[in-house]
Parts: C-alpha cells; sequence; structure tokens
C-alpha cells in the first residue's frame, strides 16, 4: 500500500516534471508535504494562482518541458483559469493538478465544492478524475500524454482529497509508448508540391507549428526563394537575420515593402499556423495565390481561408516530404536585395529618437546587445507584445514568449519567473505593462525570494497604451484607460528588489548595463522605463485600418465625424 500523495509524485517525476507551481491548502497538504520530500520535482509558492499558470505556460515555451500548476479546489482554479485559457489558445502543454473535495463524505456544502471539471472544461483538451487510488498514476500519465500529443494543450486531473489522505493500492505498471505522428498524405505533398513549382514566387507563412522542422524550414525557403513571414509565435522559427526573411506577418499590419513582396507572390505555403485574428490583425492578411495550408491539428487548415491543398500534418515530416519533390531556384538576389533594404528603412524609423522619453526601439536593440543572443523576453498584452515582435530580431524559437490569443494581462512578469526557472543559464528580460503590472507585478516577491536573476522593464505611459491609442484614434478621447499613478520604486523596495530609472535615450546604454550586472550577481531587477509610445506600431496601424474599412459607409462617416469633432474641441 501507498499513500495517495507519493502516487500523485511518482507520475510527476516520471514524467520529468521539474515545477508545481501553486499555493497549498487544507486539500492538498498531503500533496506538499510529498513534494518537500523530492529531488526532482519543485514546490514554487507564488502570490496569486494566476502568475502559476503563467508560469507554467512560460516554463514550457522557454524550455519544451511540461510544468504542472498545483491548485486547491474551487477558488485556486477559478484563480489560475486565465493562465490555462492562454495556455490552450497559444497551444501549449500543461497539467493542471487539481484537487477535489472529500468523494467519500455523503455530507453535502463541503468547502470549495464547485464542479470543477465543467469550469475548465471548455479550455483544456481533456479532465479527468481518478475513481479509486489505483488509477491515480496511470490517470496523470495518460493525461501529460494527451497534453502532449498532437495540437499541445493543457489538460486536467482531478484528485479528491481522501485519495491524498488515505494509503492505496499499487498501481499496474505503466507501458508508455512513443509518440509518433501519421506521415503525411503522399498524394496531398504530391499536389502542394506541384503548385509550388508552377509558382513563380510562393510565400512562406511559418507559425509556431513550424518549430519541429528545424533548419529543414531553411533549406525549403531557400530551395523555393521564398520570402518568409511569421506568425506572433512563430517569430524566431525562421531565422530574422536570414536574406529571406521578410517580417512577422505580410498584411496590413506589415510595413510597405513587406505588404508589396508579399502582394507580388502568386501562391502560399502556411505551416503550423492558424491565420488567428491577431497575427493577421483582424484576418487583414488574406494568402496571396493558391493556399497551401499544413498543420498538426486537423480542424486549422483551411478553417479561416480557403485552401487548395489542406493537410494534417507533422511540420517536420511535411516539410522534409516537399524537399523531396522540390527542384532548387537559383538565389534571388534582388528579393535579398528589396528585403535587405525594407528592413533597413523600418529599423531607422523604429530606432527614431524620442524627445519626450524612451524610443522604444533604442531600447529593444540596447537589450539585445547587452544581455546577448540566447536571452528570452517576455511580454504583455498590448503595446509591448507588438514593439517586441516588431522591434527585436530573433534567429530562435523560444525567445520571446507572449500571450497572444488569449491576450492576458499580467503575463510578463510570472512569466518570465517561470522561464528563468526552467532556463536558469539563459538571461530573462520582462518588458511589462504598467497596466498589467498592478495586476502580477507583487510576483517580484517571488522572484526575490527564490533568488532569480529578471530584469523587469516596466514600460510605463500611465495608461492602457494600446486601448488608449484605438480610443483616441476611433472616438477621439481616452475613457477609463489612464491609470492612476503608483511609485514604483516604493512597491520594488517594499519587496526587497533594486529599482532603477530610465528617463530618456541618453541614458539607455548606462541603465541596462547596470540592470545587467545586477542580474549577474544573481539578483532580479526592476526599471521604470519613461517609454514614448507616440509611434504607433504597424499592428496598430493595421488594425485600426482594417476595421475601419469593414465598417459600412455610414458608420464610417459617423466614427471619422465624431473624432474629427472632437480633436477641435479639444484643440
Amino acid at each position: 500500500m501507498t499513500a495517495g500523495a507519493a502516487l500523485v509524485l511518482r507520475a510527476l517525476e516520471d514524467e520529468g516534471i521539474r515545477f508545481a507551481f501553486g499555493i497549498p491548502g487544507t486539500h492538498n497538504i498531503e500533496l506538499y508535504d510529498a513534494l518537500a520530500g523530492s529531488d526532482r520535482v519543485r514546490p514554487i509558492l507564488v502570490t496569486d494562482e494566476q502568475s502559476a499558470s503563467f508560469m507554467a505556460d512560460a516554463a514550457w515555451r522557454a524550455s519544451g518541458v511540461m510544468a504542472c500548476v498545483n491548485v486547491v479546489p474551487g477558488a485556486g482554479l477559478t484563480h489560475a483559469l486565465s493562465g490555462i485559457a492562454e495556455a490552450f489558445m497559444d497551444t501549449v502543454p500543461m497539467l493542471v493538478l487539481g484537487c477535489g473535495i472529500r468523494a467519500d463524505s455523503p455530507m453535502a456544502y463541503q468547502l470549495h465544492d464547485i464542479d470543477q471539471r465543467a469550469v475548465v472544461g471548455p479550455v483544456t483538451k481533456g479532465t479527468f478524475k481518478p475513481a479509486n487510488g489505483e488509477e491515480i498514476y496511470s490517470l496523470i500519465r495518460r493525461a501529460c500524454r494527451l497534453a502532449r500529443e498532437g495540437r499541445p494543450r493543457p489538460v486536467f486531473v482531478e484528485i479528491p482529497a481522501n485519495l491524498y489522505l488515505l494509503r492505496q493500492k499499487e498501481p499496474q505498471p505503466w507501458r508508455e509508448t512513443a509518440l509518433s505522428a501519421a506521415p503525411p498524405d503522399a498524394e496531398a505533398v504530391r499536389r502542394a508540391a506541384e503548385l509550388l513549382v508552377r509558382a513563380r514566387r510562393p510565400l512562406l507563412y511559418a507559425g509556431l507549428g513550424a518549430a519541429g522542422a528545424g533548419t529543414d524550414l531553411i533549406r525549403l525557403a531557400e530551395r523555393l526563394q521564398s520570402p518568409v513571414a511569421t506568425t506572433f509565435q512563430g517569430k524566431g522559427v525562421f531565422p530574422e537575420s536570414h536574406p529571406l526573411a521578410l517580417w512577422p506577418g505580410y498584411g496590413a499590419a506589415a510595413p510597405p515593402f513587406a505588404r508589396a513582396i508579399a502582394a507580388d507572390c502568386d501562391a502560399t505555403l502556411a505551416i503550423g499556423c492558424r491565420f488567428g485574428e491577431v497575427a493577421t490583425a483582424s484576418y487583414g492578411a488574406p494568402p496571396p495565390g493558391a493556399l497551401i495550408h499544413a498543420d498538426i491539428d486537423p480542424a486549422v487548415p483551411g478553417r479561416n481561408y480557403p485552401a487548395e491543398v489542406a493537410l494534417t500534418a507533422d511540420a517536420a515530416a511535411f516539410v522534409a516530404a516537399l524537399l523531396e519533390r522540390l527542384p532548387p531556384r537559383e538565389p534571388d538576389r534582388e528579393l535579398h536585395a528589396q528585403i535587405r533594404r525594407g528592413r533597413a528603412e523600418v529599423r531607422r524609423e523604429i530606432e527614431a529618437p524620442s524627445e519626450k522619453g524612451v524610443s522604444p526601439g533604442r531600447l529593444l536593440r540596447a537589450l539585445q546587445e547587452r544581455f546577448g543572443p540566447g536571452t528570452i523576453f517576455t511580454t504583455d498584452s498590448g503595446n509591448g507584445t507588438f514593439l517586441a515582435v516588431e522591434g527585436l530580431l530573433l534567429d530562435q524559437p523560444g525567445k520571446l514568449l507572449a500571450p497572444v490569443d488569449y491576450s492576458c494581462m499580467g503575463y510578463a512578469v510570472p512569466a518570465a519567473i517561470g522561464a528563468k526557472l526552467a532556463m536558469p543559464d539563459a538571461p530573462v528580460v520582462a518588458l511589462a505593462g504598467d497596466g498589467a503590472f498592478l495586476m502580477t507585478g507583487l510576483e517580484l516577491l517571488t522572484a526575490a525570494n527564490l533568488g532569480l536573476a529578471v530584469a523587469i522593464f516596466v514600460l510605463r505611459d500611465r495608461e492602457l497604451a494600446q486601448i488608449a491609442q484605438f480610443q483616441s484614434v476611433a472616438f477621439g478621447r481616452k475613457s477609463s484607460s489612464v491609470l492612476p499613478d503608483y511609485d514604483l520604486h516604493s512597491i520594488s523596495r517594499g519587496v526587497g528588489v533594486e529599482c532603477l530609472p530610465l528617463d530618456s535615450d541618453g541614458a539607455i546604454a548606462d541603465v541596462v548595463g547596470q540592470a545587467s550586472a545586477i542580474t549577474s550577481a544573481g539578483r532580479p531587477v526592476v526599471v521604470d522605463v519613461a517609454i514614448d509610445y507616440s509611434r504607433k506600431t504597424f499592428f496598430t496601424r493595421g488594425v485600426v485600418k482594417t476595421m475601419f474599412g469593414r465598417l459600412p459607409w455610414p458608420d464610417r462617416i459617423r466614427f471619422a465625424a465624431r473624432a474629427l469633432a472632437r480633436h477641435i474641441h479639444r484643440g
């Protein structure tokens, strides 16, 4: 006979799970006692369970190793729900280990008693609850396998409190079988290859799902001489230093040079992407020419745009199969030169000096130069993500961790902690919005307590910047998007973290250098950045244009007239 908590711990250890993020409660203290004796699974105490799910999410994005969210029934689960939904929308595997009320008691109105599986079901790939102690081990192993296979997503396992407390029978041996994807349909690969051979210039559009193709993705682009655009999550899947790297996007939210090059393409090869609303700036990026769409999730290919060839396939296998059928093309020097000139022009625009604060482009360049190419960046929903997507140059996936399709505020700080725990030798920099910092910024206490050398750059314009910009353009005024001011230095000092001011472009090199020195000494640091958001990102310009252009003409006139009248009145 073995304690139920020991069976759970054994399953976590055998799955290679290294971190269990959460807050202990009366229902799972037995498990926390078991975790205290493990040298393979480390319990991480957080200040809020929302942060626990963000940390687990980022740990996987940074390292490729799944993590666990360990929550008490009811409130613990609902607090964590935002991060679980983020992982669900952004295809992140995660084990949500939810404790349940006692299943061996006939008494009603137990503490925290809600239907947890009904609550979490819509944002998980599967929910599980063992009927007895013998099922605990195999159920957790099966759930973890489901989380990782196909399109990765969170899973939920509810362990009734009595199963933790009482001794259980030894489980049956677990027989692990290797995960393997079915090979791509040979006929679909043939049709895709024929279409690509006929195309004068195909566009290659890659999402995070294409990461598994590795260097074969580079060989494919070079063989086709295709400009390569990526989704936001796919940034770095194709090295952005490569002469064929176009832009993270190609539609209305891309710079003019990227739009022009993409519009000149006569076919689109989309791999491991979904054409989601954020990546396409409100569906403002219809694929040029005939579409070939491959994704591991059978529901995705052809879902938002009709595909000439739609196939369910693992990216690595699909790309390898295509390469066997595609003859090489001569290097397109003119295309390379167009991309080089366009990106250089955009970089000059992005890095233009600021007259009233800190230029985002100059800050991002300094961060990359000082912290190095292995740096992991985390962002928050809104301007911080779009600035990072447009301003950072990344040659690897897993270096920009951003909340994209669920778009949760409060992601950056806890995500930086999760990434640093998972990748302790990598520099980690958070680009936190000042509104988002108010949600999860107290996780600085967690970073300080664990001695995690993360650099938190709080981008402070004292507004909810992305929404304030949309309001200013569409309505000519801001409503409920201006933040009350707060003393970031006092907050940081209160949790034992040093805070540095950064007020102008002239101070960037010195302050970034100081922040790097503090993290090199093994301590976290906060930087209070007087960010200048006066230059709107290409994403903001593009999404406003796309959404405005979709309105009926009477509503366009009404919106424009209202905004103009308010601008005149304010002036």
